[in-house]
């Protein structure tokens, strides 16, 4: 099993106030530009210790958000490219749908990988909800855009005996031809979130790597959606290198020390919903199905529990709250339980990833959270430190069961 450290770089000094949104409306004078640039290059920080302790890197941006500092995969990536040496890097993801200029997206890409040679993975997002009205961009019919805007990237990355033109309903391309070419061929491996079901099969028809967020147990209902997908399109049977987790991960020298390292990250779920309901759902941007399912449970936010209720593996929901509750009065022990949280000391962590991995039939990668909310950049190292040393050696080791044997 490989793992990828994430942090969405949040800025936690901006929720300290009572205010109606973090995203979008959010004056960026409660930005003190000292501070951001001691988080921005605290995270560099954790980035380049993570290359010397083996785990790869996973970077996102957000838009117009105090919740994610980073506005640009590409920047951050090529930063890491020259200050990494071991270690794999993934974009996760690129906003594809919200980008003017796909090819110059598919420059910078083939332009990373060269530099890093051939250490980069890409990922593709659908973006937020709340970064459309920014953005400038047509909710209606988002998805199409997505997949023309991949198609398109994908195309500029691979074809080799250019130029070639691209007319489609979204996009008019003359004299596509990118140089350099990326390192790795044909392209660099791609990875797709999906938190439904729809999207899960989508993904598997395309044979990507599915990323699956803060899904718990039901990240199984994900895969077996991504299989039929692939079943469909007549690909090969997946294996458990097709699959990554995302969930909460701290390491402590005792086991609550870890936990309470989690409970700090946990800030992240606790201030990622707090949006103004205007930018949760703007008209067309979810699907007809995905608006009645909101309806049905009179949900207009959050992100875990979003397309799955949180369970616990006795089947028990957990109620999830929104904004600063999303956890409410949650124990650790059930965040635990639900998956949400890999949390305690290098044998507890180790335990409880493999332990879901085997109850969901085999995840290839783990993404971690290993820094978010107010967590402290000290103990973020102490974590990477502790997970490099002790947890990622016996990850490595690790053989996934097969689909089928689940339990």
């Amino acid at each position: 099993m490989e793992a990828y450290y994430f942090s969405e770089q949040p800025y936690p000094g901006a929720w300290e106030s009572d205010i109606e949104s973090l995203r979008v409306t959010l004056p960026n004078r409660h930005c003190d530009p000292h501070v951001a640039a001691d988080l921005i290059n605290a995270r560099l920080d954790e980035w380049e210790l993570c290359d010397r302790v083996g785990i790869n890197i996973m970077i996102n941006e957000h838009h117009s958000s105090a919740t994610c500092l980073s506005p640009s995969n590409t920047i951050t990536l090529a930063m890491l490219a020259r200050r990494t040496t071991n270690v794999r890097l993934l974009g996760l993801g690129f906003p594809i749908a919200n980008r003017p200029d796909p090819v110059r997206l598919a420059e910078e890409i083939a332009y990373i990988d060269c530099v890093t040679r051939g250490r980069l993975d890409i990922g593709f997002s659908k973006a937020a909800p709340y970064e459309i009205s920014p953005a400038n961009s047509n909710p209606a019919r988002f998805m199409d855009r997505f997949w023309d805007t991949h198609d398109l990237v994908l195309k500029a990355l691979t074809v080799q005996d250019g130029p070639f033109n691209w007319e489609s309903e979204f996009h008019h391309f003359r004299q596509v031809n990118i140089w350099p070419r990326p390192y790795q061929q044909p392209r660099p491996p791609v990875w797709i979130p999906a938190g439904s079901i729809a999207s899960a099969r989508e993904v598997g028809q395309r044979g990507h790597t599915l990323a699956m967020f803060l899904s718990g147990l039901n990240a199984r209902k994900l895969k077996d959606a991504y299989c039929e997908g692939a079943r469909a399109a007549g690909r090969p049977e997946p294996g458990p290198e097709k699959f990554a987790y995302m969930g909460i991960v701290a390491v402590g020298e005792t086991r609550e020390e870890g936990r309470s390292r989690a409970d700090r990250i946990m800030g992240y779920l606790r201030t990622t919903s707090i949006v103004s309901d205007c930018f949760m759902n703007p008209p067309g941007y979810m699907p007809p199905a995905g608006n009645v399912m909101w309806m049905k449970r009179n949900q207009t936010r959050g992100r875990a529990g979003d397309h799955f209720p949180v369970t616990k593996r006795d089947g028990t929901i957990l109620k999830v709250g929104s904004g600063r509750d999303w956890t409410g009065e949650i124990p650790m022990d059930d965040l635990i339980d639900a998956n949400i949280v890999f949390a305690g000391d290098a044998d507890d962590v180790h335990h409880q990833i493999t332990e879901f991995s085997d109850r969901i039939g085999g995840i290839g990668t783990v993404l971690m959270m290993g820094h978010g909310g107010d967590l402290s950049h000290e103990d973020a190292m102490t974590s990477i430190r502790l997970f490099g040393e002790r947890v990622l050696p016996r990850l490595k080791t690790y053989a996934p069961p097969d689909i089928a044997e689940a339990v």
